[in-house]
């Protein structure tokens, strides 16, 4: 029957861990200690399963003369294992009734830890067989034993996949797994399955935990990385705000509004940065993530995501530059601010905080496709404003300030670009390593992100930094009659008058500005005439 079932989904042995491993590979919780409560087996094939945890583990730098280590050995500097605690299996009332209560053996529960690059010698594929479990039939020559995984073992490959096994003993309901730890001696993502052939024991659970660690601590392999990153971006802020300081306090009769919004977001990235390092450091010798840094990391990531985001759209719009104010989209911009800000948080709270296995994938696309979306909007909102702004900058030919925005607008050019980019590499690297076997490279897709934002603060706080000559890119008096397009397109269409000056007089005034070839002065002069009649 069970031949019968994997003949009718056409899941070879070795097709069927790889689908297991593609199942399970994102809904895996970052945490090195994995607790199970009363979970439940799945039946694939002619096999039931349970899967305990998939991470990337380095070979152990000190090496015991055994995979099993002793129970009692409390040295775990520089070793690399998986240890099994309080695990307990429990069958329903219905199978343990069925048994003989003078036998010793009835029921078999095996835990299997397996390197992905060895999934090809779990199940019967070696023997031209689709079964995961061993059958009568392929019993006969001794390849396997009946009720049991099939396991291709190699005498000269000790590091293959380990088998621990687990028995019910008469009509007992409950069986614990005895104590032990496997030792990795081999650099890999490795998975461990909790499995059983017999279809007597449907409806067992499992209750327990096991712990993964690391030579350097718990936190897992692809995360190791990610605390030596954060750490050095904590210093590279450091440095950052203490240039921005230094001039602050050099030319601070010259200071302007916007140079404090960016001291903002410096002390927001300094904050961040720093909490990230330490939960990291936090997870990686207590094996789970410290709820109230977490919190506190994701609260300052959302905010500083949020405020880096407001500024780059302030600065396009020219505030400070061109405009004194936002004026009538100062309620916009504050809206699509908090929005954001509440969309990112409630999406990396599930991402550190939730159990993954807790959300399908509709209710992740729920959470992802909402920032996404305002991403979207806030660039194509920044390059629109942009290119206002540096049409009113032409047309005053203002050049110094007109040089600045190009500049400005270069650099994000790149960043987008740079963005797009490395969006295809990331889906083109999730595709070619669907089973996690490039994790130990898998740190730089979220690093990239920090350092993209990093280099677009920088060129902002290096194009406006303090100095003694503000008025060379602050607002000044000579902008006042401008017209806010802006505020037109964007606020509802009830006369085209701002600030009691028409559309036609306005186009006017620009004609006049573009025709004329006097000097700065006369602008000036023009504009006072404008602003008498």
């Amino acid at each position: 029957m069970g031949h019968r079932e994997s003949i009718k989904f056409d899941l070879h042995s070795n097709g069927f861990i790889i689908i297991l491993m593609l199942v399970y590979l994102n809904t895996l919780v970052d945490a090195s200690i994995h607790e199970y409560q009363d979970d439940t087996f799945i039946r694939r094939s002619n096999s039931f399963f349970f899967h305990g945890g998939s991470e990337g583990l380095y070979a152990s730098k000190i090496h015991s003369g055994n995979d099993k280590l002793a129970s009692e050995d409390k040295t775990i500097d520089g070793k690399s294992f998986i240890r099994f605690e309080s695990i307990t299996f429990r069958r329903t009332k219905e199978s343990a009734e069925k048994k003989n209560e003078m036998q010793q053996r009835t029921g078999l529960v095996e835990a299997i830890v397996l390197e992905v690059r060895d999934r090809e010698k779990i199940g019967g594929s070696y023997l031209n067989s689709e079964a995961i479990c061993c059958t009568p039939e392929l019993s006969k020559d001794g390849s396997c034993k009946v009720g049991e995984v099939i396991i291709q073992q190699k005498p000269d490959n000790p590091d293959g996949p380990k088998r621990m096994q687990t028995f019910f003993e008469g009509k007992n309901e409950e069986t614990n797994m005895e104590l032990q730890t496997i030792q990795i001696n081999r650099t890999g993502m490795y998975y461990l399955y909790f499995m059983f052939c017999d279809p007597e024991l449907v409806g067992t659970s499992i209750s327990g935990r096991t712990v993964w660690r690391n030579p350097d601590g718990y936190l897992p392999g692809k995360m190791s990385p990610l605390m030596t990153f954060f750490g050095l971006m904590s210093l590279a802020y450091l440095v950052l705000g203490l240039f921005w300081f230094l001039r602050f306090v050099q030319y601070w009769k010259d200071i302007i509004q916007l140079h404090y919004h960016i001291s903002a977001v410096i002390g927001l990235g300094m904050c961040e940065m720093a909490l990230w390092y330490f939960e990291y450091a936090n997870f990686n010798s207590t094996g789970t993530r410290p709820m109230g840094i977490t919190m506190w990391a994701v609260t300052f990531g959302a905010v500083k995501k949020t405020v880096s985001r407001l500024l780059l759209l302030v600065v396009s719009m020219g505030y400070g530059v061109v405009r004194p104010t936002l004026g009538g989209i100062t309620t916009k911009v504050l809206l699509l601010g908090v929005i954001y800000f509440v969309a990112s948080e409630a999406l990396e709270l599930v991402e550190h905080l939730g159990n993954i296995n807790d959300f399908s994938g509709k209710t992740r696309l729920f959470l992802v496709l909402p920032v996404a979306l305002l991403d979207a909007c806030f660039i194509l909102w920044i390059f629109s404003s942009l290119s206002k702004t540096l049409e009113k900058l032409q047309i005053r030919r203002s050049m110094a300030k007109l040089e600045l925005y190009r500049k400005f607008t270069n650099s994000l050019a790149v960043s987008v670009l740079l963005s797009v980019a490395w969006i295809g590499y990331e889906l083109y690297f999730n595709a070619s390593d669907p089973l996690s076997e490039l994790w130990r490279r898998a740190w730089i897709i979220p690093a990239f992100w920090v350092l993209l934002a990093y280099f677009l603060l920088v060129v902002i706080c290096v194009l406006w930094a303090p100095s003694h000559n503000p008025t060379g890119y602050a607002y000044s008096e000579e902008t006042v009659d401008d017209f806010d397009e802006e505020g037109i397109s964007l606020t509802s269409g009830s006369g085209v008058k701002v600030a009691g000056i028409d559309l036609a007089s306005k186009l006017e005034r620009k004609e006049r500005k573009l025709s004329s070839s006097a000097d700065h002065h006369v602008f000036l002069g023009e504009d006072e005439e404008d602003k008498r009649e």
